[in-house]
């Protein structure tokens, strides 16, 4: 007899972020029991946010304010649990405080040279954390399910804060884990953005990874699907939050899906669509505010007409970069250059070089630019504009390139046939004293 069709959702934290919403996403999950499912979910609503301030404050010596930080967001998850089940079972009372206390015992050593590191051990206790209620109340809701660590199934180089993913022995694990717990009827459910080295270090695969966490699953798997539950109704041609005017894409190619998310468009993970294409897995966008509608396809199948479609990524910096003795940017400076780029983990977004200078956009993180400018300062000079947007537009027409300029003041432009890239910052309102 042929096992059921395995399928792959997975929750992001606004599906998640309070009782009511753990509540709608039980609800939907309904309609699936029975089925051979894996639930890949992210940390609750703001968390990661609120323990990324707990890290820094630790890395910095502000001890004080990172167990403060701590403690309020234990205090709000133990809300949330209340208000989900009445009375907190005393199982998932023990694990929740066994996983903050876990952290509490990181404050007792001394921050670790690389901030990366102690990143990795205090952020990855979000999904952790939610893991943990969305199993028990999926439980306590008569679906079972069956709660899997990531970590033990996702095998990762020592890369923290991005972690690249060793395949044969991930693929080994998941394949040796998963199955079984499928077997006995019970949903699997586990946690997006995080693994672990063979030395069993906790790693992070990059923000917002839990998305390429449930391709993992799909790819090792074999899965018939994967979902991501988003609270928009599909993949859209822009961002609503920043533009009027947007609609759905029924149906997007694996290809068209990897140049957007490439980028900047935040609707997926930029790394969620290789592995599925593949093994063609359909990826399916759908919304957990309309469960019923069917949201966004993407395959190999969908055709090649689009509509233009925009990208917006924020917190830029531009980085020119020229040399000292007045010479011409030439091969083994680029090269130099993309070695240090490499070491200090820039993602580069966009360049540009001339006969002297040398332009690269790039995501300004923490202190990763001042680092770059540092090590390369011997040799070359660099002024750094910051505060930038870069707007992508794939599918263009000079109608929506003329909108997307309207305000700002462009800084880089480059155009391929099917993509249009700006990279820009807003033109200060300047009044007039009265």
């Amino acid at each position: 007899m042929l096992a059921q069709p395995l399928n792959v959702f997975k929750f992001g934290g606004a599906s998640l972020k309070d009782a009511a919403a753990i509540r709608n996403v039980a609800n939907i999950l309904k309609a699936y029991k029975g089925k051979r499912l894996v639930i890949v979910v992210s940390a609750m609503g703001k968390t990661t946010n609120a323990l990324e301030v707990v890290a820094r404050a630790y890395t910095t010596g502000d001890t004080e304010t990172a167990r403060r930080k701590l403690s309020e967001l234990h205090n709000s998850t133990m809300t949330t649990v209340k208000e989900l089940f009445g009375d907190t079972p005393e199982e998932l009372a023990a694990s929740l405080n066994d996983l903050f206390v876990s952290v509490e015992w990181v404050f007792e050593d001394e921050p670790n040279e690389s901030y990366d590191y102690d990143y990795d051990q205090i952020v990855s206790l979000g999904e952790l954390v939610s893991s943990q209620v969305v199993a028990a109340y999926l439980k306590h809701e008569d679906l079972p399910t069956s709660w899997l660590d990531a970590r033990d199934c996702i095998i990762t180089d020592n890369t923290y804060r991005e972690g690249w993913v060793q395949w044969p022995e991930t693929q080994s694990r998941i394949s040796n884990a998963v199955p079984p717990l499928l077997d006995e009827g019970n949903f699997v459910l586990t946690q997006g953005f995080i693994g672990s080295t063979t030395e069993n270090f906790t790693t992070t695969l990059g923000r917002e990874g839990s998305d390429y966490s449930a391709a993992i699953f799909s790819y090792c798997l074999d899965a018939e699907a994967m979902s991501i539950w988003k609270d928009v109704p599909g993949v859209l041609t822009a961002d609503p939050r920043l533009f009027e005017n947007v609609s759905k894409v029924d149906r997007l190619s694996y290809k068209e899906a990897i140049e957007m998310t490439y980028y900047g468009a935040s609707i997926i993970h930029p790394k969620t669509i290789k592995p599925l294409q593949n093994k063609s897995i359909p990826l399916h966008v759908r919304s957990f505010i309309d469960p019923l509608s069917p949201g966004t396809e993407i395959t190999s199948e969908a055709g090649d007409t689009y509509p233009p479609m925009v990208a917006v990524e924020k917190e830029q910096a531009l980085v020119n970069i020229s040399t000292r003795d007045f010479s011409f940017v030439a091969e083994h400076h680029i090269r130099e250059l993309f070695e240090h780029i490499t070491t200090t983990r820039l993602q580069v977004n966009m360049m540009q070089n001339t006969a002297i200078s040398f332009n690269v956009v790039v995501n300004d993180i923490d202190d990763r630019v001042e680092r770059f400018c540092k090590l390369i300062d011997k040799d070359f000079k660099t002024t750094v504009d910051r505060d930038l947007e870069l707007i992508t537009v794939r599918h263009y027409t000079n109608e929506v390139a003329e909108s997307m300029r309207r305000g700002k003041v462009q800084l880089l432009e480059g155009r391929m046939p099917l993509t249009l890239q700006m990279v820009v910052k807003e033109i200060p309102v300047i009044r007039r004293k009265r």
